[in-house]
């Protein structure tokens, strides 16, 4: 096993394919491991939290299920934008957490080999570097994967819980 896999740790499948879900911040394209998606709504309104912090935006009611909400743009340090029809909050779980994240819009499901897939260089997009586990250099385009446990770990997982919980109560 080469270590851009060994750095990546997509497990959507045991073989040479990564299943991932492609999407677009700032018209960079991004994707995540299939696996984590629980679903992709279109979006909606949501209910803020009050001394909440400012990556996350507020919350939403999933089927009796609150669930925080954090816009990507804010996140990476991205100048925010007007929403628009294609503006997507894929919902995702994380360690046990379940959190929604909004996007520009949704592209794509899209199969591809473990062995495109190289570890991030310092400056591959305007975010941090500790976000990304991999990029996918396909042919037309490079796909940058996120790296979900970084992402949404430290400080806001525990963000995260203080506002499931509270909502909760």
């Amino acid at each position: 096993m080469n270590t851009a896999t060994q750095t990546v740790g997509f497990d959507s499948q045991v073989d040479d394919s990564l299943q991932l879900v492609t999407f677009e911040v700032a018209r960079e394209e991004f994707a995540v491991d299939i696996l984590a998606v629980h679903e992709i709504n279109r979006m909606m309104e949501l209910t803020r939290v009050p001394q909440a912090p400012s990556e996350i935006e507020g919350v939403i009611n999933l089927r009796g299920k609150i669930i925080p909400v954090m816009d990507l743009r804010t996140r990476f340090g991205i100048e925010a934008r007007e929403r628009d029809d294609q503006t997507r909050i894929i919902v995702v779980e994380v360690e046990s957490r379940v959190i929604g994240f909004i996007v520009d819009r949704v592209r794509q499901v899209l199969p591809i080999s473990r062995s495109i897939v190289e570890p991030a260089p310092d400056m591959v997009a305007t975010i941090d570097s500790q976000f990304i586990a991999g990029v996918g250099k396909l042919p037309d385009r490079l796909l940058i994967l996120l790296d979900l446990e970084h992402l949404l770990g430290g400080e806001l997982a525990e963000v995260i819980d203080s506002v499931t919980e509270s909502m909760q109560a």
